[in-house]
């Protein structure tokens, strides 16, 4: 007999990490202050960023697009897990499980295609520095960002259709604080094998294209300031693209983590506490770590934040 479809009003329930009442005020002060430093952390980037006419290049206009992406995707998951821990619910409805799911998809998407983005602007100005304002036009940053919106609202709009495919039946515990992709996938009572394709497919496509994009952009850059002569010059160079390079290792590692941890462990909860790392950790993490190794970017954050009070930060309309 065919599984009936029972879609339309069936319910998720998001386990979480642990159904321990006496730790749920914990989970929730944690939770709560690592989004919010988030949204100050990167908030405060983009209003530097705005605000500060020195700041007004390729460099800080891809990093202000990432601050916004790193407040939307932490913004798809915590707000939810905050909701439930203080209704003791743990419930999500299937309307709202595949739209947390689309936002997620398209979120991550978007980091990984601006942190590719970043980095080969990092490579047109340390490889390129005499064309670089001329290559790095404000219309072609304008058009690379389009285009990372374009790709990323593709993939998770083709991801969330196939699961609208998919009829889903009486075991809708999801072991994961957020409806993740395969966890909803494999709940599934109908046939998912074109579903795991796709996953796999572009998954691969995801992770290979953009990390090799980056890993050649850095070997032309390790290139070019190995061929500098002066240890200053060296170091000068490097240090524009560190903050960078900091970000994406720290991104693709937890990514990394996450994949790794589901294939060589059965543990949900390890990879629910792997994925923490990517979702949470990393988007609160980048503003500290571009604002601690930029002296550009603390320079404009302490004028940002020592201005006359009442008057406020004066944000150009262009």
């Amino acid at each position: 007999m065919e599984p009936e479809n029972d879609t339309q009003l069936s319910e998720f329930l998001l386990l979480g990490f642990s159904e321990q009442a006496e730790i749920q005020p914990l989970i929730f002060g944690l939770f709560l202050s690592m989004y919010l430093v988030t949204v100050l952390g990167n908030l405060l980037i983009i209003l530097a960023t705005i605000s500060d006419s020195h700041l007004h290049t390729p460099m800080y206009f891809f990093l202000s697009n990432l601050s916004f992406v790193d407040i939307c995707f932490t913004s798809t998951t915590v707000p939810k897990i905050l909701v439930n821990i203080q209704t003791q619910s743990k419930a999500i409805t299937y309307a709202g499980c595949i739209t947390q799911m689309y936002f997620l998809l398209l979120f991550s998407g978007l980091d990984i295609f601006l942190l590719t983005v970043m980095a080969y602007d990092r490579y047109v100005a340390i490889c390129h520095p005499l064309h670089y304002m001329v290559i790095m036009n404000t219309q072609l940053c304008r058009l690379l960002v389009v285009a990372c919106w374009i790709m990323s609202v593709l993939n998770s709009l083709l991801h969330s259709f196939m699961v609208l495919r998919l009829s889903f039946c009486t075991d809708l515990e999801v072991p994961h604080f957020f409806c993740e992709l395969n966890q909803v996938v494999h709940h599934a009572c109908s046939d998912t094998f074109l579903n795991d394709m796709v996953i796999y497919i572009t998954a691969l496509l995801l992770a290979v294209g953009p990390l090799t994009c980056i890993l050649y952009s850095y070997s032309k850059i390790v290139s070019s300031i190995c061929s500098i002569s002066s240890a200053q010059g060296k170091y000068k160079a490097f240090s524009t693209c560190a903050s960078h390079l900091s970000i994406v290792s720290l991104f693709y590692c937890t990514l990394l983590g996450v994949y790794l941890s589901s294939a060589l462990t059965q543990n949900p909860h390890s990879t629910a506490t792997a994925s923490l790392m990517y979702t949470v950790v990393t988007p609160m993490l980048n503003p500290f770590i571009y604002s601690l190794r930029n002296k550009d970017i603390k320079s404009a954050l302490t004028r940002l934040l020592v201005r006359t009070p009442g008057k406020g930060p004066v944000i150009p309309l262009q």
